[in-house]
């Protein structure tokens, strides 16, 4: 039976492994389960260490296997899921727009990145949580200038609960998949 599992994973043109970073609570494995499986929940569960979903897409007739990694963000695991950083082609740098703390941790997850990771892996700076509007305390000005300022990262915004939040997170997976550089804002 495995040998068939071995079979059919191996059915795919190209694989792209990408990590989700960013601070504990800023939304990654909600961000993870929503795009992976179409499922959401507003429960709150920590990581462990590292997880991961694998998902399947087709991208200009190639079939695009993706290992989407969702690791840690407290401090006591990053030893444990910075060894995920080598081999992985993109880079998914989440904040949460409610909290401060997890935007002003960027540039120190930026830092790990350039550390621990090739030189052409792709980023994209992910504001998360955008359905919050109320809550709201990084404006979407500071975001798209920190994309600037870090070297011209790609930004998206996300709305997990609500629909528009397909449509950003299949274009952000798009220009991670496809190694596109570009700018895009969705607020």
């Amino acid at each position: 039976m495995s040998h068939t599992r071995d079979a059919a994973d191996q059915n795919f043109d190209y694989m792209f492994k990408l990590l989700i970073i960013g601070n504990s609570s800023v939304g990654k494995t909600s961000f993870l389960f929503r795009y992976a499986d179409d499922s959401f929940t507003s429960a709150f569960v920590s990581t462990v260490g590292i997880d991961f979903k694998v998902k399947t897409v087709f991208r200009q007739d190639k079939r695009v296997k993706l290992q989407i990694w969702d690791t840690a963000g407290q401090e006591r695991y990053r030893t444990i899921t910075t060894a995920y950083y080598r081999g992985a082609m993109g880079f998914i740098l989440m904040y949460d727009i409610t909290n401060e703390e997890s935007f002003n941790a960027v540039q120190d997850w930026v830092t790990q990145i350039k550390t621990y990771s090739w030189d052409n892996a792709q980023v994209v700076l992910v504001g998360n949580k955008c359905d919050l509007v109320d809550d709201r305390v990084v404006s979407v000005d500071r975001g798209r200038h920190l994309a600037h300022q870090l070297g011209e990262f790609n930004i998206f915004s996300t709305y997990l609960q609500v629909i528009t939040f397909d449509i950003n997170v299949e274009q952000l997976i798009i220009c991670l998949s496809s190694a596109q550089s570009f700018i895009i804002f969705l607020y």
